[in-house]
């Protein structure tokens, strides 16, 4: 089982972290954190890498739904969604799948919200997709 949702498309790297971020928002989620590796890593370890940020997106109806199915489930959330340059002129976006918090709790009683994160997540990366 493959453990992210994902796409790479031709777009520059700016545009694409724009259209995830309006994506996340027409599926109900907002992004909690954004984290830019690229310069982190060049502030921390004065090392180069391609332009990566992390945006730690969050639909809130569907974290309450999964906190009430399994209390510790805060240590999977939020929903990572990745915007990373690759190739000359194009840019992965990948989510973490939902459905792996199945996978590390053993929780069915997640299995509806995580169809649900999952199918939310697999619509706002084909958006990007489709941009």
């Amino acid at each position: 089982m493959s453990y992210s949702i994902s796409t790479t498309v031709r777009q520059p790297f700016d545009q694409a972290l724009s259209a995830a971020r309006d994506a996340l928002s027409a599926q109900g989620f907002g992004v909690l954190t954004e984290i830019d590796m690229a310069a982190t890593l060049r502030q921390k370890l004065d090392v180069e890498i391609p332009q990566q940020v992390i945006l730690g997106a969050c639909n809130p109806p569907l974290a309450h739904q999964a906190l009430q199915a399994e209390e510790s489930i805060g240590l999977l959330l939020p929903c990572n969604v990745v915007v990373r340059a690759s190739a000359e002129g194009s840019t992965t976006v990948e989510a973490l799948d939902p459905l792996m918090m199945l996978q590390v709790t053993g929780n069915e009683q997640l299995r509806p919200v995580a169809e649900d994160a999952a199918r939310r997540l697999r619509a706002a990366i084909d958006a990007v997709e489709a941009a």
